[in-house]
């Protein structure tokens, strides 16, 4: 078993754990969401998603957006899991994303989506 991300409590006060398919996801969300430099002695651990959260929404930026994230998800988690398609898609004021995987240990397939909202 792993730690539960966000950590929290859980019902007998003890620590939260997770399975093996929840924990793998939430390695990839906490790659996809941190900045590089964010983290102490990892400094190339991250994606940089909040970096092009200001840029114009554009079919260049969902792109950038997409290389970017597959290059840190199999740069950082390629032992953990196989990449089975990365997508950004520029739509009006949003930016959605999607991470669609495998984990290896287990053989489940997953999908992370994470979007940001913005001013248009």
């Amino acid at each position: 078993m792993h730690v539960d991300f966000p950590w929290r409590y859980d019902g007998r006060g003890a620590t939260a754990q997770t399975t093996e398919d929840d924990h793998v996801r939430d390695m990839l969300l906490q790659l996809v969401l941190t900045d590089p430099g964010e983290r102490v002695n990892r400094p190339g651990f991250g994606c940089g998603v909040r970096q092009l959260v200001f840029g114009p929404n554009s079919p260049e930026l969902a792109a950038a957006l997409q290389f970017t994230m597959q290059a840190a998800v199999q740069r950082e988690l390629g032992d953990v899991l196989v990449l089975e398609r990365s997508e950004a898609t520029s739509e009006d004021a949003a930016l959605p994303v999607s991470v669609t995987y495998v984990v290896l240990a287990t053989g489940h397939a997953g999908s992370v989506p994470v979007e940001r909202e913005g001013l248009p």
